[in-house]
């Protein structure tokens, strides 16, 4: 255990957080899933406890292998994993398991284990825009040679997830912008991508309209439709909504208490896609708010990586994961506020899950591989620095 302890590197602020947001994860899950268990598995109330935890654990092994790879080696993985996103992405349109008119996940046949292959799509993409942005940076401004290499995959990948799970595409498509507009491209083709976004976007909504709202745009259409009219019209209001509602009113400033929720027994996927309003309703606002501020400490400390790391592959690789993953908690944390429409975004980390759960640690495990690279580097530094002033003062004292 001590050796495990002395080889785990990396900015401890972000494994505190790790630990941290797993501990709530647990103790939010085992709440939301307690009656739930007890109604499926024949009275054992600690089944998704224990899985989860397995999952987790899971996860924790996984972030600190990945972190003790050095980074520059995914780099060379980043355009494999491109490459093998798209069909995996054209495979589950096709042939994935549909839930809820989406086709989202695919099986694997020998372990019968599904997983969501944007996870794996939304991990590979932004290890090769890194990529790509690294390698780019003397002629970014060019449209053609700097721009277009970048934003085409982007395009690629967002329009494959789109059909399935159009706000995970969006996050992807905004995630990727900002870290475009980090690694200098001009603002000005971010903005017309955007524009040519937007009117995708309007033309798909009307052309479904015209031919009856069909598949998963009429989903879409109605959330919207809810969530514009829900200022006017409580009643309107989706019923997963208006049980969020209900448990947040309902936890005030500091909590019911842990495993004193009453709403987990009313609100659908309080273990996942609500997991943050029963965190609300047992822990009250001031739970809530140390969850937010877990994610933004996330977040400034990659961007505190991205200003120290000497390579631009570490430095964009850091900070557009740790992107990724402050949007997808932001958004799910305003989905159950009622500030945003409804979606399938989870809470990374702290959500039920497996294949989200395994990706989102990978991902922070990546970010921990250059944080370690950044403290090695730094720490020769300083040992340089150091010899140079024993090797000056002993020659000033032979000198004398």
């Amino acid at each position: 255990m001590d050796g495990l302890l002395h080889r785990t590197k990396g900015d401890k602020v972000i494994w505190t957080i790790v630990i941290f947001l797993s501990l709530v994860s647990l103790l939010a899950v085992y709440s939301a899933t307690g009656s739930l268990a007890y109604r499926l598995q024949g009275g054992h109330t600690e089944y998704y406890l224990f899985k989860q935890l397995s999952v987790l654990v899971m996860g924790l092994l996984i972030i600190y292998f990945a972190h003790r790879v050095n980074y520059t080696i995914y780099s060379r993985v980043a355009q494999i994993g491109f490459l093998l996103s798209i069909p995996l992405l054209i495979y589950t349109l096709a042939f994935g398991s549909h839930i809820n008119d989406a086709s989202r996940w695919i099986r694997l046949p020998v372990i019968n284990l599904t997983f969501q292959t944007s996870d794996v799509a939304k991990l590979a993409i932004f290890m090769y825009v890194s990529r790509q942005l690294s390698k780019r940076q003397g002629n970014i401004t060019d449209f053609k040679k700097g721009f277009l290499p970048i934003i085409v995959p982007v395009g690629v990948i967002c329009m494959l997830i789109m059909p399935a799970n159009m706000s995970t595409a969006l996050l992807l498509g905004a995630s990727c912008m900002i870290l475009c507009f980090i690694g200098r491209v001009p603002v000005k083709y971010l903005v017309a991508m955007v524009g040519a976004g937007i009117v995708l976007i309007v033309l798909m909504f009307a052309f479904a309209s015209l031919t009856g709202k069909k598949g998963r745009t009429e989903t879409w259409i109605k959330r919207i439709e809810h969530f514009r009219s829900g200022d006017d019209d409580k009643s309107d209001l989706p019923y997963q909504v208006q049980q969020a509602n209900i448990a947040i009113a309902g936890g005030g400033v500091l909590g019911k208490g842990p495993g004193n929720s009453t709403q987990r027994n009313f609100l659908p996927h309080a273990y996942s896609d609500y997991i943050y309003a029963t965190i609300i309703e047992e822990y009250g606002i001031f739970g809530a708010f140390l969850i937010l501020m877990a994610y933004m400490l996330l977040l400034l400390r990659s961007i505190s990586l991205f200003r120290k790391c000497p390579y631009a592959f570490g430095a964009f690789l850091a900070v557009g994961l740790s992107i990724t993953l402050v949007i997808q908690a932001l958004t799910n944390m305003a989905v159950n506020v009622g500030l945003f429409p409804v979606t399938g975004v989870t809470l990374p980390l702290v959500s039920m899950g497996g294949s989200s759960v395994i990706f989102t640690s990978l991902a922070i495990g990546i970010i921990l591989s250059v944080s370690r690279n950044v403290e090695e580097l730094e720490g020769k530094r300083i040992e340089q620095e150091r010899i140079a002033r024993v090797v000056a003062q002993q020659a000033e004292i032979e000198e004398f």
